[in-house]
């Protein structure tokens, strides 16, 4: 009975949350076999794989969040050699009629992935790409708080007394920065508002001098591993470090998971969506997608715009067809994209050296 059992092909879906993975399993009939919940440990993700086998053979496993939640299950489940498939959470429509629990949500994980609707191969997680990622996460983190430092600066001038206000508020940033972190205050006289908001500026001028120092240190790092990693990627006209960076994140670890250039457009929300209705045959922009991906394609085109008289050449012959510079910039997005995708997905032994100190 056990080896009849074994030999059924069953597939699982996995909702996942931080401390506890609810999962289920279907056999190839959509005939739901099983629900349970178990720890988001490396323990518990032992036991659900093992619990998913003692139902049969399991084919594949769709996992809801394989780049935040999921990930370490992700990992645990491809090294022990399941196959495993990222889902799309519910649209809206679907979520309104099931309702919303994680039974509900694991059983539809495990209904997508057998249907191989809403799916897609998720990203490898153990390269340097995703070290690429870590170091990006906190240099975007530093440029944003150092970004909201400014902003505090400059609304409690706005506030302070007429003094404080006159004499800061005609600096430029840089100027504002050196003048507030070297003011001599004392913490004692703070009851007084002029001598606080002094005392605050000075705080975040130092804070903003730190986060600049911080970030400095992070753009090299990334950029001696990105060099290391994706050498030709840098070749191209109009991209640097930073470009290079965000599209191997998108690409991730593994890019051979995007089957085609028109893929990775769709990807970076580069490709058109068709808008068509009875006689009427049209596209409308893509607002969708990686943004942070279509954001610096749109850096290249910029770049391009201003020093590759290619470039140059083609928006003249384009404007004088009627096209917009919108429109323009949108056509040179999708070129882009069509030019990086071969270089993203071709192998690359610098990929498996170690990254210089």
């Amino acid at each position: 009975m056990a080896q009849q059992r074994q030999a059924v092909d069953v597939v699982g879906g996995v909702d996942t949350h931080r401390d506890t993975h609810t999962a289920a399993v279907l056999d190839t009939a959509g005939c739901q076999l099983g629900l349970a919940e178990f720890p988001a440990t490396e323990a518990g993700y032992g036991q659900l794989l093992e619990w998913m086998r003692g139902f049969g053979t399991v084919v594949k496993v769709g996992v809801e969040g394989t780049g935040s939640y999921g990930a370490n299950l992700t990992r645990h489940l491809t090294a022990a050699g399941v196959m495993v498939v990222e889902i799309d959470r519910p649209d809206r429509k679907t979520r309104r009629w099931q309702g919303k629990s994680d039974p509900v949500d694991a059983d539809a994980a495990a209904r997508a992935a057998l249907a191989g609707r809403r799916t897609g191969i998720p990203k490898d997680r153990d390269g340097q790409v995703e070290a690429v990622r870590a170091l990006r996460v906190a240099r975007r983190g530093a440029v944003s708080h150092r970004a909201d430092v400014v902003k505090q600066m400059k609304a409690l001038i706005v506030t302070a007394p007429e003094p404080v206000r006159a004499a800061l508020s005609a600096l430029t940033t840089a100027r504002l920065i050196a003048v507030c972190a070297e003011v001599e205050v004392s913490a004692v006289q703070a009851g007084d508002p002029a001598v606080a908001v002094r005392l605050a500026l000075r705080s975040l001028a130092r804070r903003f001098q730190y986060l600049s120092s911080e970030i400095k240190d992070l753009e090299k790092v990334l950029s001696r591993l990105v060099a290391m990693v994706a050498p030709t990627l840098l070749a191209v006209n109009g991209v640097g470090a930073d470009t290079a960076g965000q599209l191997l994140v998108s690409a991730g670890d593994n890019p051979d998971r995007l089957r085609s250039e028109a893929a990775f457009a769709m990807l970076c929300g580069v490709a058109p969506l068709p808008a068509s209705s009875g006689r009427t045959h049209r596209y409308r922009l893509n607002r969708g997608g990686d943004r942070q991906a279509n954001a610096a394609l749109h850096r290249v085109v910029v770049c391009r715009l201003r020093w590759d008289p290619a470039t140059q050449a083609y928006v003249e012959r384009r404007t004088a067809e009627g096209k917009t510079k919108k429109e323009i910039i949108r056509c040179l997005k999708r070129y882009v994209a069509r030019e990086i995708y071969p270089i993203l997905t071709a192998p690359d032994t610098a990929k498996d050296l170690p990254v210089a100190a």
